[in-house]
């Protein structure tokens, strides 16, 4: 008897840390999903390395604002009401996920090197960071699945067959890769940082796709998880679906990268590998935001 107030304390404190966990997670795939866009954009690039330190601050108190505003009304965590003190907690948790988050894929793309001056990092993390931390606010608000969802639906969601349920989760991948990338395909931005990668680095991209994506269907609660594990289909586990969806995602790179001519049918394998890989990571997390739609 002694040892179960302790045991229900870490059983407790077991579940906050878990909580918290997927609160992070899907604020990071809200990030992803509503910033991606904007992290391959070369304007944006130049915009922010040629920023000065006050502008900034202005930028990050602009982001601020509608940050806080968002979190109050709907926010990413799963607390209906919520005080003052704890949205504003909230927003700059939604801030500093923004920035980690643009930080890391800027450093994974090589966009930002370890060599490179800090102001210019600094101001290009500052202004892709902006719509990852909207993205993040409004992820559970705008992308979740409501807890009233009828038995009809659930209905739909487990009882297609095996191909039909494999046909609609490879043809929803496909129109959300092609959502995401298409316009990022016939731009400057994937040669530049094709021009400025490496194996080890592509290696990364793959793998970080493959993590986000994954995150993003079954970790990051949007929609019923659950129901989402029990649907039908040829490769309906998580690991096997998430890289299927990935080597789809692939295909239509290399497709939208053929259509504008970014690529030519006789380029060297090094060269279309770099491009197809690299616009393999936003069309990669358009796809798993297509397989949360079925």
């Amino acid at each position: 008897m002694v040892g179960s107030p302790a045991g229900s304390d870490s059983g407790g404190a077991a579940a906050g840390w878990a909580t918290v966990g997927s609160d992070l997670v899907r604020s990071v795939a809200g990030g992803m999903l509503f910033g991606i866009p904007l992290l391959f954009t070369l304007e944006v690039w130049d915009i922010g390395s040629s920023t000065t330190p006050a502008t900034m601050a202005v930028v990050l108190i602009v982001t601020f604002v509608p940050v806080t505003l968002l979190v109050h009304i709907a926010g990413f965590r799963r607390s209906k009401e919520i005080s003052l003190p704890e949205v504003l907690r909230e927003a700059t948790v939604a801030v500093a996920v923004g920035v980690v988050a643009v930080t890391g894929v800027l450093i994974l793309t090589r966009e930002i090197k370890l060599d490179a001056p800090l102001a210019d990092a600094l101001g290009k993390i500052v202004y892709e960071a902006t719509p990852f931390a909207i993205g993040a606010a409004v992820a559970c608000h705008l992308i979740s699945q409501s807890p009233d969802q009828t038995d009809d639906d659930n209905a739909r969601a487990t009882d297609r067959g095996t191909v039909r349920g494999t046909v609609a989760d490879l043809g929803s991948t496909l129109v959300g890769a092609l959502f995401v990338a298409f316009n990022i395909a016939p731009t400057e931005e994937i040669p530049r940082l094709a021009a400025a990668s490496s194996p080890p680095a592509l290696l990364a991209v793959v793998a970080a796709s493959l993590v986000i994506s994954y995150g993003i269907v079954y970790q990051a609660g949007f929609g019923d998880q659950a129901k989402r594990r029990e649907q039908r289909g040829i490769f309906q586990h998580p690991i096997t679906e998430t890289v299927v969806a990935y080597l789809v995602a692939l295909l239509a790179s290399a497709a939208m990268l053929l259509f504008f001519r970014n690529l030519q049918p006789g380029d060297p394998w090094p060269m279309v590998l770099d491009h197809v890989v690299l616009l393999g990571l936003p069309a990669a997390i358009g796809g798993a935001a297509g397989r949360l739609a079925i």
